[in-house]
């Protein structure tokens, strides 16, 4: 894993609460991560925005959470990739970057160059990745989870900068 060099480190995830997540085997998560994206990016996937990943393998680590997806694109449908397949392209980072990603609260662009957010691999494919995620406009696409994310993205906020 890469360091970090900037002096920021979000808030983290309580260990207590990592604790049962560990217990979920990773390709089943994998899956139920793959299951709500099909829902989510279902216009992208129709128009072919995610052909980039056709047998590829996209990691997603929330190292915080001790999480870690795999997931590729197979007959036009994102679905769990084999554990401990090497990956083609990576986004790593904790809970809370990827929150902010993913509710709009902080740009891409910013996360990613400012380390607290990292692509890995290969690096046509990592800004394939990094432009699709910053096209996708959320709201009206996932309703309520919009609100369930930007609250737990309050919630850890409460944790403050934990310096290392």
């Amino acid at each position: 894993m890469s360091e970090r060099t900037d002096a920021f480190h979000a808030p983290r995830l309580p260990a207590v609460l990592t604790l049962p997540l560990g217990l979920i085997p990773a390709r089943l998560n994998s899956a139920v991560l793959a299951q709500i994206l099909n829902r989510v990016l279902k216009p992208e996937l129709a128009e072919g925005e995610l052909d980039f990943l056709d047998h590829k393998v996209l990691r997603i680590s929330v190292e915080d959470a001790r999480l870690d997806y795999r997931l590729t694109l197979r007959q036009g449908r994102l679905e769990a990739a084999r554990h401990g397949a090497a990956a083609d392209v990576s986004i790593e980072g904790n809970t809370y970057e990827l929150l902010l990603l993913a509710t709009r609260r902080e740009d891409p662009d910013t996360l990613f160059f400012n380390r607290r957010l990292r692509l890995g691999g290969d690096t046509e494919l990592g800004l394939y990745a990094k432009n699709l995620l910053d096209s996708i406009e959320l709201e009206g696409r996932v309703g309520p989870l919009l609100d369930v994310m930007n609250r737990a993205t309050q919630l850890l906020s409460r944790f403050g900068v934990q310096q290392r």
